[in-house]
């Protein structure tokens, strides 16, 4: 079996492994590897169902023009410029 390191795992995710470890009275590696195969699929004896993703932005798609999403892209270069002489005197 391969070993893996999990970085920058979210703290709800680390309590709700901890929490299924401690109901099922295993490991919390063997809790977190039941819960990834479960979510994986890879135990399952039929195709795994798609979970639809929420639609209350899905009006917003494609509603710019290619003039309004170059004009938001370079509004976000200019506030994404670092001032030099602000950074070097923060410290």
């Amino acid at each position: 079996m391969k070993q893996f390191t999990i970085r920058g795992v979210p703290e709800e995710v680390e309590k709700q492994v901890r929490k299924e470890a401690e109901a099922k009275g295993i490991s919390f590696n063997k809790a977190f590897v039941d819960l990834v195969q479960k979510n994986a699929s890879t135990e399952s004896t039929g195709p795994r169902k798609k979970k639809r993703l929420p639609r209350e932005l899905e009006n917003l798609f494609g509603v710019w023009s290619k003039k309004e999403a170059d004009e938001f892209d370079k509004s976000l270069a200019v506030q994404r410029k670092i001032d030099e002489e602000l950074w070097r005197n923060a410290g």
